[in-house]
């Protein structure tokens, strides 16, 4: 069935989504991490691992609508994925300033709860940590490099999430983020084309190129495994034999959840329990020759370093 971009744009921001550019290919959505700790009822993951500011965090994605993956467990409508960049694009300072102001729209609201706290109201106005990680691939965007040097001109840090499926666009990354995460969702080629479904030739290879890419960068490096229950939780020994060809400084073992339109693919029994995922991440790290060095039981998430 044919969707306008009209109708996809219309259907997004009913989930939250909020589109800024001339192009509509950028959007922020507001973290429910953020959101909480505003509230003060807690805070993410991220904020416990790396020290970032949950409520200062600007979750934000360049190229909503391209992606060369089709992964069982995302929790995005697929049907609006494209494997290419198609059409013009807007600057990376436009960009930054329309996302910024988006995200205050977004959190407008707050100022009439008095459950919120003010302080941190305040300065989640001036957000300085971009996730650039909300949906799509960020390195199909044509302008990457130069968005995150403009996020840097205005001292936020950047946490970059890639696919790795576009090496030679990690390969000429000038600019590097602060915090570079690959995603590295299955141990073998077999599972990676069941569960990640590739849409363009070649993709577990370029994958591997770019984990062998990554201990070339100087920013923090991270590999996250997004771990399903009866699907990738296997092969702990094939885990940690990629992992040490790509020296991370970290790995994130986390547990799928159980949200959006992956439950049109996928079942609440692939959600593990935190337990499983903790058990599964001792035994990567073992075989890796690394340590669990932190837990996040809400998130459901073990850091290996």
């Amino acid at each position: 069935m044919f969707i306008s971009k009209f109708e996809k744009l219309k259907r997004l921001e009913r989930m939250g989504y909020r589109f800024v550019g001339k192009n509509a290919h950028t959007a922020v959505k507001t973290c429910l991490w953020t959101k909480k700790s505003i509230l003060d009822e807690g805070t993410c993951y991220k904020q416990k691992f790396y020290g970032i500011k949950s409520h200062r965090c600007l979750q934000m994605s360049p190229s909503v609508f391209f992606c060369q993956q089709k992964c069982l467990f995302c929790w995005r409508d697929l049907r609006y994925t494209k494997t290419e960049w198609d059409g013009d694009y807007d600057e990376p300072a436009d960009i930054v300033d329309e996302c910024i102001n988006a995200q205050r729209s977004l959190l407008c609201g707050f100022f009439g709860n008095e459950k919120a706290n003010k302080e941190k109201l305040i300065e989640a106005q001036e957000p300085n940590n971009a996730a650039i990680s909300l949906a799509g691939e960020p390195l199909l965007y044509p302008m990457i490099n130069e968005l995150i040097r403009e996020f840097h001109k205005r001292k936020f840090t950047t946490f970059l999430v890639t696919n790795g499926i576009n090496y030679k666009a990690l390969e000429s990354l000038s600019e590097e983020p602060t915090q570079l995460y690959i995603s590295l969702d299955a141990p073998s080629k077999k599972i990676h084309k069941k569960l990640c479904r590739p849409q363009t030739e070649n993709a577990w290879e370029h994958l591997n190129r770019s984990l062998e890419l990554l201990p070339t960068f100087n920013c923090r490096k991270v590999l996250r495994i997004t771990a399903v229950n009866r699907k990738n939780m296997t092969k702990p020994s094939a885990y940690a034999s990629l992992i040490k060809k790509a020296q991370p400084d970290f790995v994130e073992v986390k547990a799928y959840m159980y949200l959006g339109y992956s439950r049109q693919r996928l079942e609440m029994e692939n959600m593990p329990l935190f337990f499983e995922v903790y058990e599964f991440a001792d035994k990567i790290a073992k075989l890796a020759n690394m340590d669990i060095i932190d837990k996040s039981k809400e998130s459901r998430v073990v850091l290996l370093s």
